[in-house]
């Protein structure tokens, strides 16, 4: 039987691809996103590639209990084998800029990290109850190590890398496993609005190879381009003053998010 997959963030990027990765292999596909259009071109495409059949649901992840039903929704049509936490926002510092700005700093850690809480948190017990299923969370390079011109993101990212990490050693005795993924720089939408040296980019295409590839391996931190990842942990091991030196001599401008903390 093929693959039953609840992927969040569908509409574009790693999201869509991986989801285009797995329709070409008939999956089941349950998809949300934000923007109605971008969802529905996504399941369309997702379609033509071959799936079995393609779920959509707008949906903000920051609602709890939104998310909470449509997971349970999910897994009554058929019981969700992989679930990939995949939604995301970026937001950092230009040159110049000091301080991020709070509101846009409480909603992207809101969207990053009690996203993930929300989207995965639900699957959890039916996994468990039926000890199998698969959940992929969707990290980066930039909790790996700390960069000064993201420094919300980074604490994002370190956040759900460490609940990951948690959450792989507490429900692999019931069955259910748990993959972190750690992506470098894909070219997405969102990555396109950084400006900084890119090394190893690659499609989300290729990422998205990749992914899938390591899900079937169930490894359980898929890190691309490797490379990047063990320079990345290298780089934890050096004087932090050293590293904070090199760091600063790069030009990087990571726009801040339009996303705005709730009143």
């Amino acid at each position: 039987m093929t693959a039953r997959l609840f992927i969040t963030g569908a509409s574009s990027g790693i999201g869509r691809a991986v989801a285009l990765a797995y329709a070409a292999d008939g999956a089941s596909l349950f998809l949300l996103g934000r923007d109605q259009t971008r969802l529905d071109a996504s399941a369309d495409a997702c379609r033509a590639a071959g799936a079995a059949d393609v779920a959509t649901a707008v949906a903000d992840v920051r609602d709890r209990d939104a998310m909470a039903r449509l997971v349970e929704s999910a897994n009554e049509t058929r019981p969700i084998d992989i679930l990939v936490a995949n939604a995301g926002v970026a937001t950092g510092l230009s040159p110049g800029q000091v301080l991020e700005t709070p509101e846009a700093v409480r909603a992207m850690m809101a969207i990053n990290v009690n996203g993930v809480f929300n989207t995965v948190e639900p699957a959890i017990t039916a996994m468990c109850a039926r000890g199998a299923g698969h959940i992929a969370i969707v990290g980066s390079m930039a909790g790996v190590r700390s960069l000064p011109y993201s420094p919300a993101y980074c604490a994002a990212k370190a956040s759900v890398h460490m609940w990951a990490d948690c959450l792989r050693g507490r429900l692999a005795a019931h069955g259910v496993r748990v993959s972190l993924i750690v992506p470098g720089f894909v070219e997405t939408p969102m990555a396109a609005r950084t400006k900084s040296w890119q090394p190893g980019a690659m499609s989300d295409q290729q990422a998205a190879r990749i992914i899938k590839r390591g899900l079937e391996r169930r490894r359980p931190v898929i890190a691309f381009p490797q490379y990047m990842y063990y320079a990345m942990r290298f780089f934890t091991l050096l004087p932090s003053g050293l590293v904070d030196g090199v760091m600063r001599r790069f030009h990087v401008e990571v726009p801040e998010t339009s996303e705005r903390e709730a009143s």
